[in-house]
């Protein structure tokens, strides 16, 4: 009897999201005159909080890519669209918005493969919430859409680039709770 691969799997998708995510309200809670609104979520990665916000997303997009290994036999297309959101995080770990061109790739690059990550949990998901990974994800693509072309919503930029987050780090925990629980038939 070998390991759950799905199982391990969804629980480095969890461990990663969740340690990015609060760690990331840490930093915004220790960065002096930080604001949600006017602020870029990158801009964490720069002054006080750098060490804080730059290893924690080195460390999610790393637990990404290792579990797009372990699940690539289920699904190659949600493997490849993971681990290219694990690299794009990575990079924005790595080349901080200090580093300006690589760090807006490797933003881009985590921002779209994160949102298109959600359509292939169609064909993994068992669940209920199969039909809404996608919707969340479509939320993060028409807000990275509106973020490029500087329609903030009254939000400000930082406003805005959390409608591209944040939606895609709920349905995220949320497919990876799914997988934590799967029951292994012959993977």
């Amino acid at each position: 009897m070998g390991i759950n691969k799905l199982s391990v799997a969804g629980l480095l998708i969890f461990i990663g999201v969740a340690e990015f995510l609060l760690l990331m309200l840490i930093a915004e809670a220790l960065y002096p005159g930080y604001s949600i609104s006017r602020n870029y979520i990158s801009d964490l990665g720069v002054g006080p909080t750098a060490i804080i916000f730059n290893s924690s997303i080195i460390v999610m997009g790393l637990l990404l890519i290792i579990a797009a290994v372990l699940i690539w036999r289920l699904n190659k297309v949600f493997s490849v669209t993971i681990a290219l959101t694990g690299i794009g995080a990575m990079g924005v770990g790595i080349f901080p918005e200090t580093v300006h061109q690589l760090h807006l790739i490797f933003a881009l690059i985590a921002f779209l493969f994160a949102s298109l990550s959600s359509y292939p949990t169609i064909k993994i998901s068992k669940g209920p919430g199969k039909a809404l990974w996608p919707i969340l994800g479509t939320t993060g693509l028409i807000a990275l859409i509106l973020y490029i072309m500087h329609v903030y919503l009254g939000l400000g930029p930082g406003g805005m680039e959390r409608m591209i987050v944040y939606p895609n780090l709920i349905w995220a925990l949320a497919f990876a709770t799914e997988l934590m629980n799967h029951t292994p038939q012959n993977t």
